[in-house]
């Protein structure tokens, strides 16, 4: 079946979040991580039998929900998931918080690696701990890389009792390797540090490159994950947690309660259930979409931007571009691209103040027409 991610659907007017909140009528919105493109077919279908119901009560998840679960990640991933491992809720970030409040004590610490998705920073200081930014290095191609002596001091930290990590890596666009999570998990039960992974982006992956669960690697870690970012369904709220230890999961499971995520709506399962079971092919066409927007933006900076310098792209849609040639300061730089050219990016500092210093997050997530004209208006500027 042909998919046509070419297409622009309009969005503006409809309460969205990505081209309502903005008042200007000429803004081009690269910036939230929100896809452009109509939604796969079959889940389409699926919320509008869902909704010729007409009624909208209290939802019970069945069976076929875990089944679609573990069936989807055990033939796309080799992860065997058990249904008792399974935890529903509204996103992954309330999955976060919920996870976070289970597995810490106010004061003690959380490690990321920074540039880190910005969620991650408050979630944990709304737990009552702090941050410990194990800031990442970069090499001369731009690709990122864990700082292994700075990672393993803070994970050492006595306060130290939780590693947060973002796998695929949101900003920088790495996919971690299977080597890479080991020695991670091997560092942090050496030292008796927990692992949350968010693997909310596992499914939108580079050619070239396989997403490795971290449940794979590690029983022990907490897996987070939902079909929302992959399958542009994130206003259905549906996410899970993924615990092999039973009496962890009953702690999460109460923080779930006391934090009152633990109800989920009607189309949410639904919505994951056509994902998983019905809209492999759509998934694969889009990641093949994005990875030509990731060519084409790549393209376009060699012969129009040439200060700019893009990171290599191996996971999300999520372009992680070094502008230090361009500005002192990436927050006014990017104020600068919202006031005159229209256009609306992420600066760096969102995930980082110092770490994200220089670089801005671009959105791929559109039909090509819309990403292109938005880099002429940048490259068109003074």
């Amino acid at each position: 079946m042909e998919y046509n991610f070419d297409e622009l659907t309009a969005r503006r007017g409809t309460g969205c979040v990505k081209w309502d909140e903005s008042t200007d009528p000429d803004v081009i919105p690269l910036w939230v991580a929100d896809m452009d493109f109509a939604v796969a077919p079959p889940i389409q279908e699926a919320i509008r039998q869902r909704a010729s119901h007409p009624v909208f009560g209290y939802t019970y998840v069945t069976d076929d929900y875990y089944q679609s679960i573990i069936s989807w990640f055990q033939r796309r991933h080799r992860w065997t998931i058990d249904p008792s491992w399974i935890l529903y809720t509204t996103g992954v970030v309330p999955a976060i918080s919920a996870t976070l409040k289970a597995l810490t004590m106010p004061g003690e610490r959380v490690v990321i690696l920074s540039p880190d998705y910005n969620c991650f920073f408050s979630s944990i200081r709304n737990t009552g701990c702090e941050v410990s930014e194990s800031v990442l290095l970069c090499d001369s191609d731009k690709r990122f890389e864990v700082d292994w002596n700075d990672f393993e001091a803070r994970c050492a930290d006595d306060k130290c009792t939780v590693f947060l990590l973002c796998n695929p890596h949101n900003p920088t666009g790495r996919v971690w390797t299977r080597e890479e999570l080991k020695r991670m998990a091997d560092i942090c039960r050496h030292h008796n540090v927990r692992i949350i992974s968010d693997e909310i982006h596992c499914e939108l992956v580079m050619p070239g490159h396989a997403f490795v669960p971290m449940g794979t690697v590690t029983p022990e870690a907490v897996v987070l994950n939902s079909p929302s970012k992959a399958f542009n369904i994130a206003g259905l709220q549906i996410a899970n947690i993924i615990c092999t230890d039973a009496a962890t999961r009953r702690r999460i499971d109460r923080a779930i309660n006391i934090n009152e995520v633990c109800d989920v709506n009607p189309f949410g399962p639904v919505a994951l259930q056509a994902a998983y079971n019905h809209s492999e092919a759509w998934l694969d066409a889009l990641n093949q979409y994005l990875y030509d927007n990731y060519t084409a933006l790549c393209h376009f900076v060699t012969q129009h931007l040439p200060q700019w310098r893009v990171t290599p792209l191996e996971g999300t849609y999520l372009a992680w571009v070094d502008v230090t040639a361009c500005t002192n300061s990436v927050d006014d730089y990017c104020q600068r691209l919202l006031r005159e050219a229209h256009v609306w990016l992420n600066p760096g500092t969102m995930y980082g103040k110092k770490s994200g210093e220089g670089y801005l997050r671009i959105n791929l997530a559109c039909p090509r027409a819309l990403l292109i004209e938005g880099l002429q208006r940048i490259a068109s500027l003074p």
